[in-house]
C-alpha cells in the first residue's frame, strides 16, 4: 500500500460514521503502522498451526484477523510467522491475543496489531476454523471486509 494512497482512519470514520472501530485494546508491533486490505479470518485458541498454514498461502495484500479468544497465556505469532506474512504479500495480523519477538518483528515491513506480548510459544494443534464471523473488541468482521489501520486506531468498512 502506496502511503500517498492512504486515507487515515479519522478520515474514513468521519466518512463512514457507521464504520465499526475496534475497541483502543491493540498495541502496534510491526514494521509499519498504516495498513489496509480484505479480512481473511481465523478462530484458533493457544493453538498457531492454522495461523502458519494460513500466511503460508498468498496474501494478496489481505489482513489476516486472528480470535485468539484474548488468550494471554502464550503467543500466537512470532518473527517465523510474521516473516512468512511479508514474503506472502500479507498487509498485516489482527491478533486478539499475543505475539513475541517483539523486536524481530518491529523491523518486519508488515503491519501487526496484538493484546500483548508473551514469550510462551503456542501449541501446535491443527485446530480452529477459517473464513468464519469473528466478534471481539466491540466489532465483528466478516471474511472479506476492509481492514483499515493506523496510528489512530483500526476500523471496518
Amino acid at each position: 500500500m502506496s502511503a500517498l494512497h492512504f486515507t487515515p482512519t479519522s478520515d474514513l470514520s468521519d466518512a463512514h460514521p457507521q464504520a465499526q472501530v475496534f475497541a483502543p485494546v491493540f498495541r502496534d508491533f510491526g514494521g509499519r503502522a498504516r495498513f489496509s486490505g480484505p479480512a481473511v479470518t481465523l478462530r484458533v485458541f493457544e493453538n498457531n498451526a492454522l495461523v502458519r498454514s494460513t500466511l503460508e498461502t498468498p496474501g494478496e495484500g489481505r489482513v489476516l484477523v486472528v480470535d485468539g479468544g484474548g488468550s494471554l497465556s502464550c503467543a500466537l505469532v512470532g518473527d517465523q510467522l510474521a516473516g512468512l506474512g511479508v514474503q506472502n504479500g500479507w498487509a498485516g495480523i489482527i491478533v486478539y491475543g499475543c505475539v513475541r519477538d517483539t523486536a524481530q518483528i518491529a523491523t518486519m515491513p508488515i503491519g501487526i496489531r496484538a493484546l500483548a506480548a508473551h514469550p510462551r510459544r503456542s501449541g501446535k494443534a491443527q485446530d480452529g476454523e477459517r473464513d468464519v464471523p469473528l466478534t471481539f473488541a466491540g466489532v465483528t468482521v466478516r471474511p472479506g471486509d476492509t481492514v483499515h489501520a493506523d496510528e489512530d486506531g483500526v476500523l471496518l468498512l
